[in-house]
């Protein structure tokens, strides 16, 4: 087996989706379009300054996208993006893996 470096793609992905919290951001995502108390109260325990920072970072990497909507009171919605979708498929493996009897 080859050394494990900046080119594999393993070594890749979890460098973007590797965080604390951030599979299970993306996973939530996959549901569909979400505003952000939508995914904190989703997501239990995680703290509001956690789940900015990932949502900054997948956004940042083209994963996620947030649409402001200038209103009273401002709206934000995050999706997945075309690149961020493509996530589901390894998601619903994770799931139907998870759910294996030994």
């Amino acid at each position: 087996m080859e050394k494990l470096g900046p080119n594999c793609g393993v070594v890749k992905t979890i460098k973007i989706i590797g965080s604390k919290w951030t599979i299970l951001i993306l996973h939530t995502l996959c549901s569909g379009t979400m505003r952000f108390g939508e995914l904190q109260r989703t997501l239990e325990g995680i703290s509001p300054k956690t789940l900015s920072l990932r949502l900054q970072e997948l956004e940042k990497e083209g994963i996620v996208m947030k649409k402001i909507f200038t209103e009273v009171p401002l709206r934000v919605e995050y999706s997945l993006t075309k690149k961020g979708i493509t996530l589901k498929e390894i998601f619903d493996k994770m799931d139907a893996w998870g759910r294996k009897e030994n």
